[in-house]
């Protein structure tokens, strides 16, 4: 089953500095049929004007990742951790057993992220947080793991607490890409630029495919694509 959520069909709020769209119910957007997906429970698309963001709050026992599809992010902890993210790259924290953060964009011009949001496997985790670098030319044409807490990630990957991946791809028109997701595995796929086919059916720009009982995907852009693919553990 792929079941494409349109991109006019998400939630959305619109606070002046933060207009967001939701995936998954989240905040005042409540959808019973759409109260996340296994353990992925919230994907926001976020823009975020420059000089604005998110003050200081906490968090426990989620696993962040934050996508930075355009401008930038600058991060602060309570941990004494503090770092910028550009697009392109992704930051992840795992709250654990809890963490004080802020979020902002102190760019000229306006941010614009994903914010993924994954239960980990275990609860009060050591909080932490972690930013690299995954220039879009690496992920040319082929699907790398961003985070992962998989046992096949690799060292370039940022951990997460969970058997899950996140995965990212820039496709040229037409360029196709599989993905194994055999063992009754779940997988959400997003296009942040672009839009693409997974076995066939469309997925168009920012709108999302929620993915079951299908062992294989085969990702087709059907213009130049940027895709975000999160690879989850089968429901239990």
């Amino acid at each position: 089953m792929i079941d494409v959520r349109t991109f006019e069909s998400l939630g959305a709020a619109d606070h002046g500095w933060l207009n967001a769209k939701h995936h998954f119910s989240f905040a005042n957007y409540v959808d019973p049929k759409r109260m996340g997906w296994g353990k992925l429970l919230v994907w926001n698309d976020d823009q975020i004007k420059a000089g604005t963001g998110f003050d200081r709050h906490g968090h426990r026992d989620m696993e962040i990742i934050t996508y930075v599809r355009e401008g930038a992010i600058t991060h602060r902890d309570h941990l004494n951790n503090e770092g910028r993210t550009v697009a392109g790259d992704v930051q992840v924290m795992s709250a654990g057993r809890g963490i004080l953060h802020e979020e902002w964009n102190l760019e000229d011009a306006d941010t614009r992220i994903f914010q993924i949001w994954i239960q980990p496997d275990r609860t009060g985790v050591t909080p932490r947080w972690e930013t690299a670098s995954f220039p879009r030319d690496s992920r040319k044409n082929q699907l790398v793991p961003l985070a992962s807490g998989r046992k096949d990630a690799t060292a370039e990957t940022l951990w997460i607490a969970q058997d899950a991946a996140v995965l990212g791809a820039t496709l040229e028109a037409g360029v196709t890409v599989t993905h194994d997701l055999s063992g009754g595995r779940l997988a959400y796929l997003v296009p942040a630029k672009g839009s693409v086919t997974v076995n066939g059916i469309e997925v168009s720009e920012r709108s999302g495919a929620a993915i079951r009982d299908v062992d294989k995907l085969e990702i087709t852009a059907s213009q130049e694509a940027e895709i975000i693919l999160v690879d989850l553990p089968p429901e239990q």
